[in-house]
């Protein structure tokens, strides 16, 4: 079974324990733009963990990330779902976070969050 770029950027984080050059433009040139998205979302930490869900602050809105997918119309409405490199920023995000244990972690559900908003 071949590995995915996905997986192969996502086992070099893991390894690295950070950004490293080579990772960046691996992740870069499997998403191009989206990639770059990504890596500028956990810069500034906008991968957040709640006790219920992932949630990455996007520019207009939140979109919860969950078992991969997004809750964004990039994901719904732009991406093949048959193809495990084919993700929206907000998805690549949170692999990039948790590879290099950059999430902001909550402890609090984010429905409790989301009555404050």
């Amino acid at each position: 079974m071949a590995v995915t770029g996905v997986e192969e950027w996502v086992a070099d984080l893991e390894a690295a324990g950070e950004l490293t050059p080579d990772a960046v433009s691996a992740i870069v040139d499997v998403h191009g733009d989206r990639g770059h998205q990504a890596i500028e979302a956990v810069g500034e930490s906008r991968v957040k963990q709640y006790r219920d869900f992932t949630v990455v602050v996007g520019h207009d809105d939140e979109y919860i990330v969950e078992d991969g997918g997004c809750t964004c119309a990039d994901s719904e409405y732009n991406l093949d779902a048959e193809d495990p490199d084919q993700l929206c920023w907000h998805a690549i995000a949170v692999r990039v976070a948790e590879a290099i244990d950059a999430v902001d972690d909550h402890d609090m559900w984010y429905s409790e969050v989301r009555e404050f908003l």
